[in-house]
C-alpha cells in the first residue's frame, strides 16, 4: 500500500455516481458526467473518489517537496463551483501544443480549468486525456 501520510485527499470507497448526481448546478453536473464517460473510455479504468470531491483514475507515484514518495491518481476531475477541474493534463508544462488547440480554458501546475465543455474542442480534450494517461498511469501502482 502506498503512503498517503497525513494527506486529506486519499482514495475512499464513496460512490462516484452518487457524488456526481449530487452536484447542484445542472450544467456542471452534465459536463462532469460527460468528462467522466470520456475518462472511462480513454483510460479503460474505473474511477475512485479521492477525498470528498475529486474523482481519480489510475495511479501514479510522485515525490513531494520534502522527498517523500506518495501515491496519486493519474488523471481526474472535480466539478468545482467556479470551473470543471481536470487533473493530470499539464504536469511540468506538458501538452502545450494541445492546450493551444483546446479552446477557452485556464491551466495551473497540473490542472486544466473549464467553465463549460461547450467552450472547448472535445476531440482535443480526448487527445489530452489519452496523452496524460499514457504518460502518468503506472500499471500495478496501488493505493
Amino acid at each position: 500500500m502506498a503512503d498517503h501520510g497525513d494527506r486529506k485527499t486519499r482514495p475512499t470507497t464513496a460512490d462516484v455516481e452518487a457524488f456526481l448526481d449530487g452536484v447542484a448546478d445542472e450544467r456542471r453536473r452534465a459536463d462532469a458526467w460527460e468528462v467522466l464517460d470520456t475518462l472511462r473510455r480513454v483510460s479503460g479504468a474505473e474511477p475512485t473518489m479521492w477525498g470528498a470531491s475529486i474523482i481519480g483514475f489510475g495511479r501514479q507515484p510522485y515525490t513531494t517537496s520534502d522527498g517523500k514518495q506518495r501515491d496519486w491518481f493519474a488523471v481526474g476531475l472535480s466539478p468545482r463551483k467556479a470551473a470543471l477541474t481536470l487533473y493530470g493534463l499539464t504536469y511540468y508544462g506538458s501538452n502545450a501544443e494541445l492546450l493551444e488547440r483546446l479552446g477557452k480554458h485556464t491551466s495551473g501546475k497540473g490542472c486544466v480549468y473549464v467553465r463549460r465543455l461547450d467552450d472547448i474542442d472535445r476531440d482535443v480534450l480526448e487527445e489530452l486525456i489519452a496523452h496524460a494517461w499514457a504518460t502518468n498511469h503506472i500499471e500495478g501502482a496501488s493505493t
